[in-house]
């Protein structure tokens, strides 16, 4: 068997995208969503991962530039494989408890960010109608995980048992 050069192993590695996003809930188990520029769904605070980022550096940032609220994150809850869909290449979108909020502090959010138009918080019941199903179902499973602890691995939204 002929092995590849070091380097060339490397360079003909798989790269994946990845996502960080944070599941802000109140304590009526609402869920705190944004309404962007940039999509037609309402969607979770987070985004992309850069270059020489972990995913809990990135939802810190972008929670930040998005919300204007400085948090730590450390707590992954749900780590969601999503393949290649022709559009994106295949991924692997991360959530990241954010505690509760309280519809006060919703309210009082300064919104500097021109990405975001808005923001509110969502019933389980209204998120499906909201968000793409993949989102729905990784919400729902972060849900799952508050509720009973643990980290929960999916695949396009879906609880990998």
């Amino acid at each position: 068997m002929d092995l590849l050069p070091f380097d060339d192993y490397v360079a003909q590695l798989n790269r994946k995208r990845n996502s960080a996003a944070a599941l802000f809930h109140d304590d009526q188990g609402r869920v705190l969503l944004v309404t962007t520029t940039y999509k037609a769904h309402l969607d979770l605070p987070g985004g992309a991962v850069e270059a020489d980022e972990p995913p809990w550096r990135t939802v810190t940032r972008e929670v930040h530039e998005e919300l204007g609220l400085t948090r730590a994150f450390a707590t992954p809850m749900v780590i969601d494989y999503t393949p290649d869909d022709g559009r994106l290449p295949e991924g692997l979108a991360w959530i990241f408890d954010a505690g509760t909020i309280s519809s006060g502090e919703v309210d009082a959010l300064q919104l500097t960010s021109p990405e975001i138009q808005a923001v509110g918080l969502y019933e389980c019941d209204e998120i499906a109608e909201h968000t793409k199903p993949e989102l729905a179902g990784r919400i729902k499973v972060a849900l799952e995980v508050l509720t009973h602890g643990g980290l929960a691995l999916c695949e396009q939204g879906k609880r990998v048992r």
